[in-house]
C-alpha cells in the first residue's frame, strides 16, 4: 500500500530571502496560502507562484486551504509591487494565479491584464504563466486576459466528473472544459494547461476519462498530483497512489498527444512550470 509522500525541507537561508521579500512587499503566494508541499523547494530555487487579488476566495472548495469569505477591494498597486518582486528575484518564469473573485463583474480579468503588463514592462525577459479561475463562464473576461499575451494559460479541472460537485463550489466540470477549449481555439499560439488531483475517491478509468476530455479541448500540458488534505475539515484522502500508477497515467496522457505531462505524488499545477513550458516551446 503506497504511503503518504515525504516532503523534503531544505536549509533556511535561501528560502528566507525569498519569503522576506514577498512578505515585505505585501504579496501573497499560493505556495503558502494553499499549503503546497513544494513550498520550500521552490523558494530555495527563487521561484514562486504569486496569488493576486488578495488571500480571501469567494468559493469554498472542499480540497482547498485558501480562506473563504468576503474579499477586500482590489489593490491597484499590487501589479507594480509584484512586478518589482519578480525583477528583484531575477525570475525567468513566473506563475500568476488568483483567488476566485465572483464578487467582481469581470472576475478580476482587468487586474490580471494590468499584472501581466506590469511584469512585461519591468522584466520583459520573464515569461508569465497564468493560472486562472473560470471567470464564472464569462468569455469576454477570459478573452481580455488572453489578449495580454501570457506564455501559458492554465485552468485546473481539479478532479473527475463524478467528484466535481462534491469537491468544487460553483465550478462545473463542463464549464472548466469549455474555458480550456475556448482558450485553445481562440488563442492557439498560447499553450493550454490543466491539472487534476488524485486520491479523492476516483477510479483509474475516471482519471483516463478526465485526461481524454482535457486533451479534446486542445490542452497540451497536464499535471497530475496526489491530493493531500490541508486539514481535517477538508475532503479526506481516500487513497495514496503509487509511483507506478502515476507512471501509468503519464504514459496514457502522452499517448493521447500531450506535449508535457508531469505526474507524481508531489506534482502541483505550477511545480517546475518553466521546465514544462520549455518542453512545449521546444
Amino acid at each position: 500500500m503506497p504511503e503518504k509522500p515525504r516532503i523534503k525541507v531544505p536549509t533556511r537561508a535561501e528560502r528566507e530571502k525569498v519569503r522576506s521579500l514577498i512578505e515585505g512587499l505585501g504579496l501573497n503566494t499560493v505556495c503558502k496560502e494553499a499549503a503546497c508541499p513544494n513550498i520550500w523547494e521552490c523558494f530555495q530555487n527563487h521561484t514562486a507562484t504569486f496569488m493576486i487579488m488578495g488571500d480571501v476566495c469567494t468559493r469554498n472548495c472542499r480540497f482547498c486551504n485558501v480562506k473563504t469569505g468576503r474579499p477586500a477591494p482590489l489593490d491597484p498597486e499590487e501589479p507594480a509591487r509584484l512586478a518589482s518582486a519578480i525583477k528583484e528575484l531575477g525570475l525567468r518564469y513566473a506563475v500568476i494565479t488568483c483567488v476566485t473573485r465572483d464578487d467582481l463583474p469581470d472576475g478580476g480579468a482587468e487586474h490580471f491584464v494590468r499584472t501581466i503588463e506590469a511584469i512585461k514592462t519591468v522584466s520583459p525577459e520573464t515569461k508569465v504563466e497564468i493560472l486562472t479561475s473560470d471567470f464564472a463562464g464569462n468569455s469576454s473576461a477570459l478573452e481580455k486576459v488572453l489578449q495580454a499575451g501570457p506564455a501559458v494559460f492554465n485552468h485546473n479541472l481539479e478532479t473527475v466528473k463524478r467528484l466535481t460537485p462534491v469537491l468544487r463550489t460553483k465550478a462545473t466540470y463542463l464549464r472548466s472544459l469549455a474555458v480550456l477549449s475556448y482558450a485553445s481555439r481562440m488563442f492557439p499560439n498560447i499553450p493550454a494547461k490543466s491539472g487534476i488531483m488524485v486520491g479523492c475517491g476516483e477510479t483509474m478509468e475516471e482519471i483516463r476519462e478526465a485526461v481524454r476530455d482535457l486533451r479534446a479541448t486542445g490542452c497540451s500540458i497536464l499535471t497530475v498530483g496526489q491530493y493531500l488534505a490541508p486539514d481535517d475539515t477538508c475532503h479526506p484522502v481516500e487513497k495514496y497512489y503509487s509511483e507506478a500508477e502515476f507512471a501509468e497515467i503519464k504514459a496514457y496522457a502522452l499517448s493521447l498527444g500531450f506535449v508535457g505531462a508531469a505526474c507524481g505524488p508531489l506534482v502541483r499545477s505550477s511545480y517546475r512550470a518553466g521546465e514544462m513550458a520549455e518542453r512545449v516551446y521546444g
